[in-house]
């Protein structure tokens, strides 16, 4: 699955995240994990938290979307979007998150 929205969402801000949850909706994975979180997009939209974008994301990339990486992906992606690209701390954020995913 291209995920390319979702991480654009998570770490720019764009597309949007109505783009970001119907993307995931069109391009839904067979695992029933990922039941809960479709639910969710379907049932309140925008209003899901970014944190279930970022699990469903975890899911995907073959992770088990405990506490803990959700947590810790939480706070890379609000670290990528609280400053610029090419600010060190931005860039080792993205690149944190990439590596946990394996984008």
């Amino acid at each position: 699955m291209d995920f390319t929205p979702v991480d654009g969402y998570l770490l720019d801000g764009t597309p949007s995240k109505r783009e970001a949850i119907d993307h995931v909706l069109r391009e839904r994975v067979d695992d029933p994990r990922a039941a809960p979180f479709y639910r969710a997009f379907e049932a309140i939209g925008t209003r899901a938290a970014d944190e279930a974008l970022i699990a469903i994301r975890a899911l995907v990339a073959g992770k088990v979307p405990d506490d803990e990486l959700i947590r810790r992906l939480r706070d890379l992606v609000r670290t990528a979007r609280a400053g610029k690209r090419g600010d060190a701390a931005v860039e080792a954020a993205r690149e944190a998150y990439t590596k946990e995913l394996g984008s």
